[in-house]
């Protein structure tokens, strides 16, 4: 029996509560794993195979947590290399989501017209099996330059329909603090800019991290709201519950974003009790995300069905705000779709049929109703008109807008009606 060479979090080891010392002395190699792990000659030959294309990291306090019993833990199968991130699916992509296609300046997405993502940092504390962007966490070849992050600010400097920045990476809070602040504080000096949003799995990974200092530091530049992200029970440890306290106390909004993943969470009794612990410790469930078609993580996805399945399991069984919505990031750029269950069965002109969580159907009357009653003086709606035109399914239920369909790039009817030569699809 191998010995773990980890030091015993009981210990109250000041090296252990130290953010950087555990940065420091992550496992990075097969040969670093198996100081820790008992793991067969097969396993090591895997693991290392799955390396070579994907590396790993692993802070010590995240793979303290794994139950060295049972070859399914989640936390081991969350940060843990396999063979299977080495089989194609179906459906792989290097870029589902088309963030680089939607990236006007390296390192920034504007996909949605009033909101960005910058990426500040391709590092991360851990790198987990299930990431999304595998393609680029951990590559020094894709090293975020501060010449990138500075070519970002401009552009939101230079669009003032942008009044949300996310900042993301790899995790930004890798970053220490006075390099964080640093970029805060440019974003926070753009007028438009009202909120600033960091998404960080930290408090999970790496909750050492969640400092005094850097909490201090973070509450000079409200509104900040952060996005965290538990994906099991068994991420909640005293370690990550007063990492959320010190982040909550400090007036943040915490939001979480879990992925749905094979053999993690795909179990409604899981999810539930995820989202009860997340709400405990004032952490608003946000979203679940059905697993990308990122290229590595097809042992991962789960059918849209069970996510369907988990939803029916929570809504109307527990609080609403312990309930995140479902959403498919949709591959090519789509962005986040909900996805819910039927609760609209039929509906007319006088009458909606609705059914509950139990299966009861009843009958919503509709009122008599014959359109906004807004004055036309109203500043809001006018303000809104002038700054932000309708886009997508919005101009066809605009009263004021004359679109009549919304007819696809490539459509080959409307190329034979305007004449156009050749085949509009290319081919």
């Amino acid at each position: 029996m191998k010995t773990n060479i980890l030091p015993i979090r009981t210990q109250n080891n000041a090296d252990w509560s130290d953010w950087r010392w555990q940065m420091q002395q992550r496992i990075h190699s097969v040969k670093e794993l198996v100081k820790c792990f008992d793991l067969n000659h097969d396993e090591e030959l895997n693991i290392q195979e799955a390396c070579e294309v994907f590396p790993m990291s692993i802070t010590p306090y995240y793979a303290s947590l794994i139950n060295k019993e049972d070859p399914r833990c989640p936390i081991r199968l969350q940060c843990m290399p396999n063979l299977q991130e080495l089989v194609n699916g179906c459906g792989d992509m290097d870029d589902p989501l088309y963030e680089d296609a939607d990236s006007p300046v390296p390192g920034l997405t504007h996909r949605y017209p009033d909101r960005v993502l910058l990426l500040i940092t391709n590092e991360c504390a851990m790198y987990c099996r299930h990431c999304t962007r595998k393609r680029k966490v951990g590559d020094q070849n894709r090293r975020v330059s501060e010449v990138d992050i500075d070519r970002g600010i401009e552009y939101i400097k230079s669009r003032p329909e942008i009044r949300d920045v996310l900042l993301s990476g790899g995790d930004p809070f890798v970053l220490s603090c006075a390099h964080l602040e640093k970029i805060i504080a440019k974003v926070r000096a753009i007028p438009h800019v009202q909120v600033i949003r960091i998404g960080t799995r930290t408090p999970v990974v790496l909750p050492q991290r969640i400092t005094n200092e850097l909490v201090k530091m973070l509450k000079k530049y409200h509104p900040i709201w952060i996005n965290t992200h538990f994906n099991h029970p068994r991420e909640f440890t005293p370690e990550s519950t007063q990492a959320l306290a010190k982040l909550a106390d400090a007036g943040i909004p915490l939001g979480n974003q879990t992925v749905l993943l094979k053999g993690i969470n795909d179990c409604s009794e899981v999810m539930k009790k995820l989202s009860h612990l997340l709400v405990q410790n004032r952490v608003r469930p946000y979203y679940l995300y059905q697993c990308d078609l990122s290229r590595g993580i097809e042992h991962f996805r789960t059918p849209i069905a069970k996510g369907i399945e988990i939803m029916e399991a929570l809504i109307g069984h527990t609080s609403g705000f312990a309930v995140p919505t479902y959403v498919v990031d949709a591959p090519g750029g789509g962005g986040k779709i909900p996805v819910l269950p039927n609760y609209q069965l039929s509906m007319t002109g006088t009458k909606t049929i609705l059914r509950n969580y139990e299966g009861v159907i009843c009958v919503y009357e509709e009122p008599a109703y014959s359109g906004s009653t807004c004055s036309k003086a109203c500043s809001l709606c006018k303000d809104g008109n002038v700054k932000h035109k309708p886009v997508g399914l919005q101009k066809l239920v605009d009263p004021n807008n004359r679109t009549i369909s919304l007819i696809p790039e490539g459509n080959i009817r409307r190329a034979r009606f305007f004449g156009l030569k050749g085949d509009p699809h290319g081919r």
